[in-house]
């Protein structure tokens, strides 16, 4: 029996391809108005430079060689989608991986990073949650602390980390950890504890007429009323510890990763390598949120739930 689209009814395919269009039609539609914005800009940003340089040539130009010139400068203010786009296909499938100019390479050292920062970041929030939603005296003294914590901006206490820590001996990989992990732990806190706190009263007294343990309400009642709420803050904490992984490079003076891309790219006014570095930050925090969701949607079976 045939199967593929050309057995099915005229009426079948028509649906199926109307409900293709009606998913993915808004989306194109916002990224072909982003993208001539985002041309139009170029022109009118790059524009004075040219202009500039038109002048100091002393020669007639048209609106059209003016345009062409915005969109093909090898320093602009704001490079065309297309400069970004060569840029970032020559420096993701033409360069060697081991090559540091391949971004790949500087990718694999920043979710290097990220990830041991989010592993810390997630062992340590659930650890505070647990104590805090079992101890009054925690919760009335800690978690203020940890939400006055998020305050103070992360770039005033990144250099004060890797100095810290590189006075002790620890360098490389490690100093841009602890700072992602001091992004992502909060999340994790606070969700877990409005998690461990969601069973009804009902439930709570019922394990008690039981004479369940502290251990086995965590075990038991507490955690399987909380995985919602895990999942919905590590998809926060693992795109925040990705954040704190590029902005750890920033004053390590790394050689390696994409915030040491970013930066060589702002001293040398590099602006192409910059929204390259930007592109990949980009298509990786797109894809550790969707990883989170895929665990997500396994635990979610394991559990016979709807994933």
């Amino acid at each position: 029996m045939r199967t593929d689209a050309a057995a099915l009814p005229a009426g079948l395919r028509a649906g199926a391809a109307a409900d293709f269009v009606h998913r993915i039609g808004p989306v194109a539609v916002i990224v072909a108005v982003v993208i001539v914005v985002w041309y139009a800009a170029a022109v009118w940003l790059n524009a004075p430079q040219v202009i500039d340089r038109f002048k100091s040539d002393e020669k007639p130009w048209t609106a059209r060689e003016l345009i062409d010139a915005t969109w093909s400068m090898e320093r602009p203010v704001l490079p065309a989608p297309h400069q970004i786009a060569q840029n970032f296909y020559e420096t993701v499938f033409q360069t060697s991986i081991e090559s540091k100019r391949s971004l790949v390479y500087h990718a694999g050292v920043t979710v290097s990073a990220t990830l041991l920062g989010f592993v810390f970041g997630t062992v340590l929030g659930i650890l505070l949650a647990v104590g805090i939603v079992h101890s009054p005296v925690l919760d009335r003294s800690l978690l203020p602390w940890i939400i006055a914590s998020q305050t103070v901006p992360i770039l005033a206490i990144a250099p004060m980390v890797v100095v810290v820590l590189g006075s002790i001996g620890f360098v490389g990989l490690f100093p841009k950890a602890v700072i992602s992990m001091y992004l992502c732990f909060f999340p994790v806190t606070i969700g877990m504890v409005k998690g461990l706190r969601s069973p009804d009263p009902l439930q709570l007294d019922l394990m008690r007429t039981y004479s369940a343990s502290s251990a086995q309400v965590l075990w038991k009642l507490r955690w399987p009323a909380a995985i919602d709420f895990l999942f919905a803050s590590l998809k926060v904490a693992i795109a925040t510890s990705l954040v704190g992984a590029i902005v750890g490079e920033l004053p390590t003076g790394a050689q390696a990763g994409l915030g040491a891309r970013l930066l060589s790219g702002s001293y040398y006014g590099q602006t192409i390598q910059i929204w390259s570095a930007l592109i990949m930050a980009s298509i990786i925090g797109v894809a550790l949120v969707a990883l989170v969701g895929l665990l997500e949607h396994l635990v979610a079976r394991r559990m016979g739930r709807p994933g």
